[in-house]
């Protein structure tokens, strides 16, 4: 889970621990992992991660600050010598753990990187990697890249899923909504603790 981000829209506080029906977003978006991946880690630079998810591993990136592609980086290293890499961003409160098999299951098969998609765009911090994508993530970030979608770009053999596939698993606007503003949380009931 990449738990980062200034959250300037937030005011600066922790969007992720923001609550939703009384479960933080971010535990949301653990479960949904919980269910579709072997290990969860959570990339993170605040110090005080490690007080909010007792008993999960918690990575920084080497360099704080360099957006959410730095983010990728090191969940990549992070999970060296494993297939690939589940992602989701800690704000994303209704991805499904039938999403995230998806997207898995498709990147298993041999690609590069697969991202669902709503309406064209993709959604590159909720996405599937191969271990392979950490070469053309590390060149990105050397030259001064921070966008997390220039990895996917970059990279061959990505498979993208949209329309009716992902539609077969919810509502492809409400699975890949990231709560990014006070409006947003209230638009979904939900509230800062």
């Amino acid at each position: 889970m990449l738990a980062g981000g200034a959250a300037r829209r937030f005011g600066g506080a922790p969007k992720g621990l923001a609550l939703l029906d009384d479960v933080r977003i971010a535990d949301r978006v653990l479960a949904s992992l919980a269910a579709a991946t072997d290990e969860q880690i959570v990339v993170a630079n605040d110090p005080r991660a490690a007080s909010w998810f007792p008993g999960v591993r918690i990575v920084a990136d080497e360099v704080s600050g360099l957006g959410p592609l730095a983010g990728l980086r090191t969940a990549l290293q992070a999970a060296q010598g494993v297939g690939g890499v589940l992602v989701v961003a800690w704000d994303m409160p209704f991805v499904t753990s039938a999403l995230l098999r998806t997207l898995r299951a498709i990147g298993e098969e041999g690609a590069s990187a697969v991202l669902p998609a709503v309406d064209g765009p993709t959604s590159p911090l909720c996405a599937y990697y191969s271990s392979g994508a950490l070469e053309t993530c590390e060149r990105l970030l050397s030259q001064g890249e921070r966008r997390a979608s220039a990895l996917a770009e970059s990279l061959a053999g990505v498979r993208i899923v949209s329309g009716a596939a992902l539609a077969e698993l919810g509502d492809p606007a409400r699975l890949l909504r990231s709560i990014d503003s006070p409006e947003d949380l209230a638009a979904v009931d939900g509230r800062l603790p």
